[in-house]
């Protein structure tokens, strides 16, 4: 981190980002809220998918467990205790789906992952449905938007130093080895399933929490919004234009989309979903490594151009 943020710097930030429900409007910290819960998504998902390459649309699965877990749980359990339960409910499933899937790669994990969140919400809503008899649920509690604010700011910061810690680590030099080779991974003595299952559970549980921090300021959650797809191609977009493989890359790619997704969604309401499409399609094919990797080749470019042309010196 020092080489990329300073921590003493990282510190100031934080702080500062604390105080900013001391001084803005309600819309400022609702607009505060969404931008962080995505920050925290992104980050989250590059955690795994970033180094593995394993492109995960299940994003939405679990933000939508951690949703309806605090949805039904909400008027039986302290509000502490039902984020660990969340978060337990959270592990519990990506641990069966990691189990299940990883062993899968490329276009099978992709699909499996978009099946599986939709596999949730079909099972939630058929729950609420012929069991409950409703398709939606009430949430009472006692949290205000700058407590979910702060609480989600907690989140971030605790999710950036979990992927600050990763890239540093044995495990994180053995998904970079995965996500070039797994062959060679295997023959170098690494424990393929057990180091993929733990970043994916840790990632996903992160996930999790975001749903369950973010489900109080709804007051009313039905399936269509805790397990709305289009959570999980933000999530993928943001992380992709800054850079799955950088730490700061879900950072800036999750804040300047989310102010444009929220302009495009409030102006061109009968058209986001189409805009959304076309921005992930330039993505792919203009910046397919992030935003921070197109400048520093850019900028290697230039350099090497400016070095072409300076004049030759005499001896």
């Amino acid at each position: 981190m020092s080489r990329i943020l300073p921590p003493a710097l990282f510190v100031v930030v934080v702080a500062a980002l604390a105080c900013v429900p001391l001084v803005a409007d309600s819309y400022g910290v609702t607009l505060g809220i969404g931008m962080l819960g995505y920050v925290t998504l992104a980050t989250a998902w590059a955690l795994f998918s970033g180094p593995t390459r394993y492109v995960s649309l299940a994003t939405v699965a679990f933000f939508g467990i951690g949703a309806y877990t605090v949805a039904v749980f909400s008027e039986t359990i302290p509000y502490p205790l039902l984020l660990v339960t969340a978060g337990a409910i959270g592990l519990a499933v990506a641990v069966v789906v990691g189990l299940s899937t990883l062993r899968l790669a490329g276009v099978y994990f992709v699909i499996f992952t978009f099946g599986l969140a939709e596999l949730v919400r079909q099972l939630v809503t058929w729950y609420e449905v012929n069991v409950t008899g409703t398709l939606g649920r009430y949430i009472f509690l006692p949290v205000t938007p700058q407590g979910i604010y702060w609480q989600l700011l907690g989140l971030a910061a605790i999710t950036f130093l979990i992927s600050w810690w990763v890239g540093r680590s044995r495990i994180g030099l053995a998904l970079k080895v995965i996500g070039d080779d797994e062959v060679v991974a295997a023959h170098c003595g690494i424990n393929i399933a057990r180091v993929k299952l733990a970043l994916f559970a840790v990632s996903c549980v992160i996930i999790t929490l975001v749903g369950a921090i973010q489900a109080p300021r709804w007051t009313y959650v039905e399936p269509v919004i805790a397990f709305n797809p289009t959570i999980s191609f933000l999530t993928l977009i943001m992380a992709l234009l800054g850079g799955a493989h950088r730490l700061t890359g879900p950072l800036l790619g999750a804040v300047p989309l989310f102010l444009l997704f929220e302009w495009l969604s409030a102006n061109f309401p009968n058209h986001y979903s189409i805009i959304l499409g076309l921005i992930f399609i330039a993505i792919v094919f203009i910046l397919p490594r992030g935003v921070l990797a197109f400048a520093e080749e850019s900028w290697r470019r230039w350099r090497r151009t400016e070095i072409k042309n300076l004049p030759a010196v005499a001896e």
